[in-house]
């Protein structure tokens, strides 16, 4: 009778071990997921809010100046029409232009009227770019999903 009771004991405890195992693995689980809702949620939380317009005029020949040594720059205006304040030096700005990525190097921003790139304020984006001159050319500028296509000639 006793080793029936000792053979009950051994197996309950060997169920509870397992049980807190599961449940361990269960709350890790369970927080992994719950952080990576909350991030997802911050990032579309930011996609929401962001909204870009580019107002450059496509008939003016302002876009596109080549100077003398054939070196040429596009400039663009860029207002921000969303609810988030973007970076003002850049970060999280993709710009294309015909197909190619622009590199950090090649692009110059500059706020009109602000310190910040906030809502309603206009950044203008010079493009060091040699573009074929009397082509169709198209800009594109994304930033935190947001994106804005600009189709112009020279």
């Amino acid at each position: 009778m006793s080793s029936t009771s000792v053979s009950s004991l051994i197996l309950f405890i060997a169920a509870m071990i397992v049980a807190a195992g599961v449940a361990g693995t269960l709350v890790t689980t369970v927080t992994d997921v719950t952080d990576s809702v909350s991030t997802q949620t911050g990032n579309t939380a930011d996609t929401i809010d962001t909204d870009i317009e580019i107002i450059s005029d496509a008939g003016s020949d302002a876009v596109y100046d080549e100077d003398d040594e054939g070196d040429g720059t596009v400039t663009l205006y860029v207002k921000n029409t969303g609810e988030k304040t973007l970076a003002s030096d850049g970060t999280g700005l993709d710009v294309l232009v015909d197909g190619e990525y622009v590199s950090s190097g090649d692009l110059e921003i500059e706020i009109h009227g602000d310190d910040h790139w906030r809502s309603g304020a206009v950044a203008e984006l010079g493009i060091d770019r040699e573009l074929e001159t009397g082509d169709e050319h198209r800009a594109v500028v994304t930033v935190n999903g947001s994106r804005a296509v600009f189709e112009f000639r020279t």
